[in-house]
């Protein structure tokens, strides 16, 4: 098991415990979880923002040009699969 699931499985746990499930309908918890949340959206924007700025300073593909080609290849793929059944 990675620590990952071992993490998951004991946040589940957690999450049913009564004593925690009070304390998550505390309207402050909730707002100081929510702030945490978006705290870490905000630092995974800036850190993409980041990488991508290097790769692009040092010629590099980004993750977004890298999806956008893994999408145009499946697409030319699936034609191409298209004219050999069409042809065959």
């Amino acid at each position: 098991m990675s620590l990952r699931e071992s993490l998951m499985r004991r946040g589940l746990q957690l999450i049913q415990d009564p004593r925690v499930a009070s304390v998550m309908q505390d309207e402050r918890v909730m707002r100081a979880v929510m702030k945490a949340v978006q705290l870490r959206a905000k630092a995974q924007d800036r850190i993409d923002d980041g990488i991508d700025s290097l790769a692009r300073s040092l010629n590099l593909a980004t993750k977004r040009e890298i999806r956008e080609l893994k999408r145009s290849l499946r697409r030319m793929e699936q034609e191409l699969q298209r004219e050999r059944a069409r042809n065959s």
